[in-house]
């Protein structure tokens, strides 16, 4: 190691740049020690050392912003003054990673997610009986691949940090060995994951080719030459190629985000793995697949959105309607709730096709609240879990309001909220969404940005349907509920507390969120060059 550090192969600086991440891979590594160390009775505390890490690299993750010129005032904040100001862009590793405000939202986004995964967690498989310390493990390792997606800024390191997402999942779907639904949606996912992945990596040879390079920077000065060549020429004549990278990207993106004509895989796998994991699955892994998708087609492929714009709106109309109208039939609570992520992948593919300033805000906001919203409503269902029950089911939830009034309503917000009804997170979200679409038509001139986002709130209309049914067994029921009481762990309350406040906190007041997202991650920013790079290392 000394070695390295006197050739200058690794710097000091880069190190720094990735802190967050270096510390939530020592926890996950001490994870696995203690899982040795300690008796199976002390489990829990593995959990706990788990979170501890996650604050740190919160702490860490603050003091990124700080030395990086950040300015924030709580007060001015609040008040909706311009209490924060754009940080200044800095790279790494010889360009392969980027910090930025993009980098620093997304990376807060993950760490949120994966702290609520392990609070739900816990009871769970205090229940499942499956208490182990690889599990928070593989947690902050999934959490590490994400981290490195939100700064990741070259196709080598963006694709070795899915793939360190995707394989700790495959793990984690299949975490409970003696349930065999979980060993079946494990073997699914990896199946169809490793389908995708040979796409996805298929077209980033193609832009490399094209290109010859993979930093995304290089890669979108070099396709907007192509782009604005001139017919006959060279150049232009490596369109067609460029055009099938996109569209083999794309696809392979689809899968991770799970959007249709590749959702296939979703329901099952939600369905099979333990609740906690479909919870993080849901949630961290779709923020990280839609953090790669914006670092590559507003930066990469931003030449071409001319071409990709039609292709993702097409995607995301299907997905909407497919989504929402699977859910209507669905009695398995967590296969309705599978296909509501897919319609809510169709809903987040509006602020990547918007690729503005109002678009931007939609996407952050919503991949937050949507954390907090899906985080909340799997807690819930992992509270109705007992030994012989599963809870799984709609109907499992049948005279929630007279047993546990206070989880009931809760189940009512996140229910309300994942609708987009005023008032909640979920409709500051979709609302920003929406209008990203509205502003892209007025600056191309084009209607097909209007008739998408009517489309898109017509659907929002419908999803009210299925998402209405969990109020409607819970304060309208015909079955008797079970007389057996809730039992709750402070983990898990604090948890579904935390969503509460957050959801409702977005909804009634927006502003301090709002200013958050325009000043870390506006619209100029993805496309922009670093304004200040580490400085340079030459290898001896």
């Amino acid at each position: 190691m000394p070695f390295l550090f006197q050739t200058n192969l690794i710097s000091i600086r880069d190190l720094q740049l990735i802190a967050p991440e270096l510390i939530i891979t020592v926890t996950a590594c001490v994870a696995l020690v203690m899982e040795v160390i300690l008796p199976y009775k002390l489990s829990k505390w593995t959990a706990h050392f788990s979170l501890t890490g996650i604050a740190l690299a919160l702490v860490s993750l603050v003091a990124q912003f700080f030395g990086m010129g950040g300015r924030f005032n709580l007060i001015a904040l609040i008040t909706g003054s311009d209490a924060i100001q754009n940080v200044t862009p800095v790279d790494g590793f010889y360009g392969m990673i980027r910090i930025d405000g993009f980098a620093l939202i997304f990376k807060a986004i993950f760490l949120i997610a994966a702290a609520l995964a392990i609070l739900i967690a816990m009871r769970y498989l205090d229940i499942e009986r499956e208490q182990h310390g690889e599990y928070y493990a593989l947690v902050l390792f999934a959490t590490v691949g994400m981290m490195f997606l939100g700064s990741g800024y070259d196709l080598i390191s963006l694709y070795i940090s899915l793939e360190l997402m995707a394989v700790t999942f495959y793990v984690l779907v299949a975490f409970t060995k003696r349930e065999r639904r979980s060993n079946e949606a494990g073997m699914k996912y990896f199946l169809l994951g490793a389908f995708s992945s040979g796409i996805l990596i298929y077209g980033m040879s193609l832009l490399y080719g094209v290109t010859g390079s993979t930093n995304l920077g290089a890669i979108g000065q070099s396709i907007g030459k192509i782009v604005s060549a001139a017919p006959g020429t060279g150049e232009a004549a490596m369109r067609p190629v460029l055009l099938l990278g996109m569209i083999a990207l794309a696809a392979g993106l689809f899968f991770k985000i799970a959007a249709v004509p590749f959702h296939m895989w979703a329901p099952d796998a939600y369905e099979g793995a333990p609740t906690s994991v479909t919870a993080f699955l849901s949630t961290g892994s779709k923020a990280a697949s839609f953090a790669l998708y914006a670092r590559i087609f507003f930066v990469a492929l931003a030449p071409m959105q001319i071409d990709w714009a039609p292709l993702l709106g097409i995607v995301a109309a299907l997905t909407i309607v497919v989504g929402n109208w699977a859910a209507i039939t669905q009695e398995n609570s967590k296969r309705l709730l599978a296909y509501s992520s897919i319609s809510n992948a169709g809903y987040l593919l509006l602020g990547i096709i918007a690729n503005n300033a109002y678009g931007n805000i939609g996407l952050v906001i919503y991949l937050l609240v949507y954390t907090l919203m899906n985080m909340g409503a799997f807690g819930v269902i992992i509270s109705l879990r007992r030994r012989g029950i599963i809870g799984d089911n709609v109907e499992d939830m049948t005279g929630l309001a007279q047993k546990a009034p206070g989880m009931a309503a809760m189940m009512g917000i996140f229910m309300l909220s994942l609708g987009g009804l005023p008032g909640t997170g979920g409709f500051i979200g979709k609302w920003y969404l929406l209008y990203g679409l509205f502003d892209r038509a007025k600056a191309d001139g084009k209607n097909w940005y209007v008739w998408l986002a009517a489309w898109a709130a017509i659907n929002i209309v419908v999803s009210f349907f299925y998402y209405l049914r969990f109020i409607r067994v819970m304060y309208l029921g015909d079955r008797v509920a079970d007389a057996e009481p809730l039992t709750m762990s402070p983990a898990l309350r604090t948890a579904l507390v935390a969503t509460l406040v957050g959801i409702l906190f977005i909804g009634v007041y927006p502003q301090p969120f709002i200013v958050l997202a325009q000043k870390l991650f506006p619209a100029a920013q993805v496309t922009a060059p670093a304004a200040s790079r580490v400085e340079p290392v030459t290898p001896k």
